[in-house]
């Protein structure tokens, strides 16, 4: 049996998959599972055991325009996939299931170009997206959050590397907070001047912060300290899972952090919602969780994924969750 998964979205999407690889192997325990993504999820997915072979789609390099998409296609086809899975719901993935000419080609409902598919699951959006994807192999099973976690895989080199930080800034024996500041999206962004209110209350607290982010965080103008360890573009994204894997305690917009921290039960997630709800379905899959959101406003949600600017103008969603009241619920979770 040979399963082919094409899934090129955001991070945060490609981590929310590793549960249905988990699953695969239960339904087909000898399938070899080739997995299409992008070359920045190809990253976050290494290790994983249930893998067979990841390929990098480079929608913007090597595989840009229908002739990059035609000639990856056509190598895919050689390998007779017996099934495709294709969660990603856009054109360009539907088009590339359908070149493989595999005979059973799964994919959502709704997604564009779906008379590609042979197959079409309906896309619940009352569901969880970890238990949306498990649907492709057939009924949900029961307490899927128990059976079916999150799983990544940091290797020693990037366990190494962690060890590295640790040791230069004393952290073994400390409890950390982890800050993730950062989207894609500007109203998903809780006000920059909130996070460092609340990392100036921590390290009154003597509390050691870590501050994560790609290289496009670089450029917030974060509060510095000593006991500010800033992780912002020098992590790969195992390592930052490493990093999350340790620390107690991560305040995150609703971004890939959410997600990648899900890995690991015993961090304590704390994760900012403004324009989005969890009725759209990416709200943390760990049970150790909890979504700091202000419920009773009738403009929300205003976007799935947020945009650039609140369309009401007041911005509500966010400055209305004071920073002094987040900062009391990390205090409780680092006492507990």
């Amino acid at each position: 049996m040979k399963i082919l998964i094409i899934h090129t979205a955001f991070i945060g999407d490609i981590v929310l998959s590793t549960p249905l690889l988990k699953r695969i192997k239960e339904v087909y325990p000898e399938a070899k599972i080739t997995y299409v993504t992008t070359p920045i999820g190809a990253t976050i997915l290494r290790n994983n055991p249930n893998i067979t072979e990841i390929i990098e789609y480079d929608k913007r390099g090597n595989h840009s325009g229908i002739k990059g998409l035609v000639a990856l296609g056509r190598r895919l086809r050689y390998e007779n996939f017996n099934i495709v899975i294709t969660p990603h719901r856009y054109l360009r993935s539907s088009v590339l299931a359908w070149l493989t000419r595999s005979p059973k080609r799964i994919g959502y409902d709704i997604a564009s170009g779906s008379f590609l598919f042979t197959n079409k699951i309906k896309y619940d959006k009352n569901k969880h997206e970890v238990e949306k994807l498990l649907s492709f192999l057939g009924e949900v099973p029961k307490n899927p959050r128990e059976g079916y976690p999150i799983e990544l895989y940091p290797n020693k080199k990037d366990s190494d590397t962690v060890d590295k930080i640790w040791n230069e800034n004393g952290l073994f024996s400390e409890k950390i907070v982890a800050i993730a500041p950062g989207s894609k999206w500007f109203t998903k962004k809780w006000p920059l001047e909130y996070f460092n209110e609340v990392i100036k209350l921590l390290l009154k607290d003597n509390v050691k912060v870590v501050v994560i982010g790609g290289k496009d965080e670089l450029f917030l103008n974060m509060e510095t300290h000593k006991n500010i360890i800033d992780l912002r573009g020098k992590t790969t994204l195992l390592e930052l899972a490493e990093v999350l894997k340790r620390v107690e305690v991560v305040l995150t917009n609703d971004s890939s952090p959410i997600h990648i921290a899900s890995a690991f039960s015993k961090t304590t997630i704390l994760a900012i919602f403004g324009p989005t709800v969890k009725e759209f379905g990416f709200f943390p899959w760990s049970r150790n969780s909890e979504v700091l959101e202000i419920e009773e406003l009738a403009c929300r949600p205003c976007a799935i994924h947020g945009g650039n600017k609140c369309p009401k103008g007041h911005f509500k969603c966010m400055l209305e969750i004071k920073p002094e009241k987040v900062y009391e619920k990390i205090l409780q979770k680092l006492k507990r």
